[in-house]
């Protein structure tokens, strides 16, 4: 759930708005939620590679996640 945490963060810092990003930084409760199980199914063998990595898992998963965290994603320029 750590990384799922950490993940997003990078998701809130790729944001235009700083100030936003600084608000946002772990992700609301709710993108972190729509997030875990993804990150779990298509990234677990990663979780200890770094964020950026997760990131990347995420993104090269896209077409697989569940609408919540596509939406996420989308939500953070990802």
């Amino acid at each position: 759930m750590r990384k799922v945490l950490l993940a997003l963060t990078l998701l809130s810092a790729s944001l235009s708005s700083t100030a936003f990003a600084q608000q946002q930084r772990s992700g609301t409760a709710e993108e972190q939620k729509a997030c875990a199980r993804d990150v779990s199914r298509f990234c677990r063998s990663l979780m200890d590679q770094g964020d950026f990595t997760i990131l990347a898992c995420l993104q090269q998963n896209r077409a697989k996640l569940t609408k919540p965290c596509s939406q996420v994603l989308t939500n953070h320029g990802q």
